[in-house]
């Protein structure tokens, strides 16, 4: 018998108990059913007592999960004689088994909260782990899990029936890191799960020996010092014993500069900073007013001012007569950079010194020829006719190998030492020749190709870059300041830690861009890599990216099973520096007088010159008032100006407008005060050039010592100037500080003797005032007059105009309305209104000839002046009041004369 385990059946049980009973009923009633056993949730009913039948139902509901079978025994009885029920009679007993059908009324459930997995990637398992699930029902159909299912979707991932999870397909580390997954499972009755579980897969990427813990991009901010490049740096061996390590780390830096970050002054200005003597002479200098010949040759503007120059085999240039001698002095030196590649069968000329006319001859040459460097040194005309070194070949990689190197010879016949990034070489072989003819024909020197006298054209073109040209005569070059020369600025660091400094062998190259370590201790050769850093000890280093390169090699126990350690890359990002601005202030204006111009100290050009460097940078900066209102305060940006210091490695001093004439202008300077400070001086009809590197301060005392000095002054008027500093070879360029100096031109007393007593008076009084004309600001160190030449003119006009107006009252009393207008514009404190509605004026008729003819040049005088009104508008207002003192005194003096010539008539009053 099957009952549902959740409702109490009885139907089936009634009908088997009704003929269990049957043949008792026949003798009499049956009058219940008694069922035997312990904890039965079943009872037995009569249903009819004539026929014995009855059903068993449950008392309470079933649970097939608690107990799937009941088994007991029932017995029938029956009424028994009597009222009382005596003499009752029982049947056998009978067995009944009843079995609980079971209702699917529990879902799946995972055994776990969720499931971790780690695999290595590019391999496909056949099962990665596996889930499982369980049902609480008593049945076999509701209680058996039969599927699982992945929930999350486009997942390269299956999972079988019985829970077990596969890839399927290779995982890959770099595209994914970790997977996560949810899984759910469904019973044979097709009830899902009640949660779904979460199961997470981690990929490992394959077990690779290399250099972990590193960030590949590396910022480095200018001004910070050593940058550490590895803090946090481990080699990977994959459990493999290892022996010993070799390691190299290489900076690339080709592609900055000429092969790594290095000064960008002058060539001759980083020869000074390494230490070289006088005398060494710039063949490839920068283009400028004084120096122009590379003006028409293409440069490299890449790299920061850099002043790399390019010979495409078509180009070349001439170097103008007196800039080297003719006969270099020996010994001598010649220093080039050089990138060229690859290498021709044809000749190509770096340096050449040949015949200007006439004939071909090489005197001295420096040129490229199949990947050799030769050195071509004719001997000049001797007694001796005998041959003599005259060719020296070197066969050298870096000739044609396409990069940027330093190259210096030091020639002291016949010996002949070449420096090639500060290494020596020997030339391989040396070829004599007789020395030159006697000749009268002159040299040309030439670079980028050599010139043919006989045939004026130039040949053997160079293809390739050249930079920092440079000859020194009369003195080799020592290894110092060679060194010096080719050394960066940029480069590795180590600072070996105490207790590994034996056990790990360090060495660099020799411009310090890479290094090897080597040591057979894993832990202290980590503690090494971790302490290699970057250095630029520029203040402004050129910007970009520096690739590094890790390569390494390991030695095992076992060499059939070592392990190999791939290279490792990443770069270091320069950030961009923060550029300099340079600003040049003073007086701008001013004037002295002409006797200064031709005395033999000249003007000062800049007397209160003031440089100035400043960057500007943005600073974070927390808003307080947002900062009380919240508790999160917010964060602004704020552009702040800061001053710096900082080197100068030239100022320029220009004519504007009309170019110098030697024979009564110049510029000069205190020559021994230029040597003082280790800078140099050149001059021209267009103007000054201080160069050298050197500070601002130096700069600015230099500067205030430059004067310029004219000894005809007869039509000068003005002149102006304009000055520009710069810093790296241009790459920061000042303002144009633009300054104007007028030639102030004292009258002849002579001219005008009525006045002879007063101009002298007016004159003293402008002497010791400080005058302000037209808004330009006139230096008072000098006891000249310091007012425009615009205005002179017009001064001694108005000198006389006074002196005039004192004698010719008469006149100006009939224009009394245009003095009283004069007099609001001086501002006169003796100003008075007339009110001439009753005046009377009477005319003296004893007015002298003297006096008309007087008058008549002052209306003349007049006429000047309303013609240079303009003028006179400048006068300011000190020169106004000194005037009018200076009038108000002489008619104090003239006093009685007036009245002598003036007759009034106040019969009205």
């Amino acid at each position: 018998m099957r009952v549902r385990g959740v409702k109490p059946f009885a139907s089936a049980v009634g009908l088997l108990l009704g003929l269990l009973c049957a043949v008792e009923a026949a003798k009499g009633e049956i009058c219940g059913f008694r069922i035997h056993g312990q904890n039965v949730p079943f009872e037995a009913v009569v249903l009819d007592k004539s026929t014995g039948e009855g059903v068993i139902r449950t008392k309470d509901k079933l649970d097939c999960e608690l107990q799937k079978e009941h088994t007991f025994t029932i017995q029938a009885y029956d009424c028994g004689e009597g009222p009382d029920g005596s003499n009752m009679k029982k049947s056998h007993k009978a067995t009944v088994h009843i079995q609980v059908n079971d209702v699917n009324e529990y879902s799946p459930v995972f055994k776990e909260k969720s499931y971790k997995a780690t695999v290595i990637e590019g391999k496909k398992y056949d099962s990665i782990l596996k889930v499982e699930a369980v049902d609480a029902d008593c049945s076999f159909q509701f209680s058996q899990i039969c599927s699982y299912e992945i929930v999350t979707p486009d997942v390269p991932f299956s999972v079988d029936k019985d829970g077990n999870i596969k890839n399927t397909e290779k995982l890959n580390y770099s595209k994914e890191h970790m997977y996560k997954l949810t899984v759910t499972a469904y019973d044979c009755g097709k009830n899902r799960a009640s949660e779904d579980v979460l199961v997470k897969i981690s990929i490992k990427p394959t077990c690779k020996p290399s250099w972990q813990g590193f960030n590949k991009r590396i910022e480095y901010e200018p001004g910070t010092g050593s940058l550490a490049l590895f803090p946090s740096m481990h080699l990977e061996t994959c459990e493999e014993p290892i022996t010993s390590i070799q390691a190299s780390i290489m900076l690339e830096t080709n592609h900055i500069g000429k092969g790594c970050d290095r000064d960008t002054y002058s060539e001759k200005s980083l020869h000074k900073l390494c230490g070289a003597s006088a005398g060494t002479v710039e063949l490839l200098p920068a283009p400028s007013n004084s120096v122009n010949w590379t003006v028409g040759l293409p440069t490299d503007n890449g790299h920061d001012s850099d002043q790399v120059f390019e010979f495409n085999g078509t180009q070349a240039i001439k170097v103008p007569e007196g800039v080297v001698s003719t006969t270099l002095k020996e010994p001598f030196t010649i220093s080039v950079w050089m990138r060229h590649g690859p290498g021709s069968r044809e000749k190509e000329t770096i340096l050449c010194n040949s015949d200007k006319t006439e004939m071909n001859r090489h005197h001295y040459s420096l040129y490229v020829h199949n990947c050799r460097l030769v050195l071509l040194l004719r001997q000049e005309p001797t007694e001796s006719e005998n041959y003599k070194p005259a060719e020296f070949h070197w066969k050298l990689d870096q000739v044609c190998d396409k990069e940027w190197h330093h190259y210096v010879l030091n020639i002291e016949f016949p010996a002949v030492t070449l420096f090639v990034d500060g290494a020596t070489f020997e030339p391989f072989l040396v070829t004599e020749d007789y020395p030159l003819h006697a000749s009268k024909i002159e040299t040309q020197l030439t670079i980028g190709a050599c010139w043919q006298g006989g045939s004026a054209r130039m040949t053997q073109y160079f293809r390739g870059n050249l930079a920092g040209l440079m000859i020194r005569s009369g003195k080799l070059e020592n290894k110092k300041v060679i060194d010096c020369l080719y050394t960066c600025k940029e480069g590795l660091d180590v600072q070996l830690p105490e207790e590994v400094a034996s056990s790990v062998k360090v060495e660099f190259n020799p411009n310090q861009s890479s290094l090897s370590l080597e040591g057979d201790d894993i832990e202290s050769f980590e503690k090494v890599m971790q302490h290699i850093s970057y250095l630029n000890s520029r203040q402004f280093p050129t910007p970009g990216i520096r690739h590094l390169r890790i390569s390494t090699t390991v030695k095992c126990f076992n060499e059939e099973t070592c392990i190999s350690v791939s290279d490792s890359e990443g770069y270091v990002m320069v950030l961009q520096p923060e550029e300099p601005k340079i600003s040049l202030s003073g007086i701008d204006h001013f004037a002295r007088g002409a006797a200064e111009f031709e005395s033999t100290e000249g003007v000062t050009l800049f007397p209160e010159l003031r440089i100035v460097s400043t960057i500007t940078r943005e600073v974070e900066v927390e808003a307080e008032a947002e900062a009380e209102a919240e508790d999160d305060p917010t964060v602004q940006e704020t552009v702040v100006s800061e001053e710096i210091m900082h080197n100068l490695d030239t100022c320029e001093v220009t004519v504007v407008g009309d170019e110098l004439n030697g024979d009564h202008e110049s510029l000069e300077v205190d020559l021994a005060q230029i040597q003082q400070r280790a800078l140099e001086m050149s001059s021209s009809n267009v103007g000054m050039v201080i160069t050298g590197v050197n500070t601002m301060a130096n700069y600015e005392q230099v500067l205030h010592l430059i004067r310029y000095r004219n000894w005809h002054t007869e039509a000068l008027f003005d002149r102006k100037f304009k000055l520009v500093c710069s810093e790296l070879n241009g790459r920061y360029i000042s303002n144009e500080f633009k300054v104007e100096v007028n030639v102030i031109h004292t009258a002849n007393p002579m001219d005008h003797a009525n006045n002879a007593m007063v101009q002298p008076q007016f004159i003293n009084q402008v002497q010791h005032a400080s005058v302000d004309l037209s808004g330009h600001n006139l230096a008072n160190t000098h006891q000249a007059s310091v007012v425009p030449s615009a205005a002179t003119v017009v001064i001694v006009v108005c000198v006389s105009f006074l002196v005039f107006m004192i004698i010719l009252g008469v006149f100006r009393i009939r224009a009394a309305h245009q003095r009283t207008m004069r007099d609001q514009e001086n501002g006169k404190e003796n100003e008075m209104d007339w009110d001439d509605s009753a005046l009377t004026i009477t005319v003296n008729p004893m007015e002298t000839y003297e006096d008309q003819h007087s008058s008549e040049e002052e209306g003349d005088e007049e006429e000047e002046e309303s013609e240079d009104g303009e003028e006179e508008d400048d006068i300011t207002s000190a020169e106004s009041d000194s005037s009018e003192d200076e009038g108000g005194e002489q008619e104090d003096q003239q006093g009685s004369s007036r009245q002598q010539q003036l007759e009034w008539d106040d019969s009205t009053y």
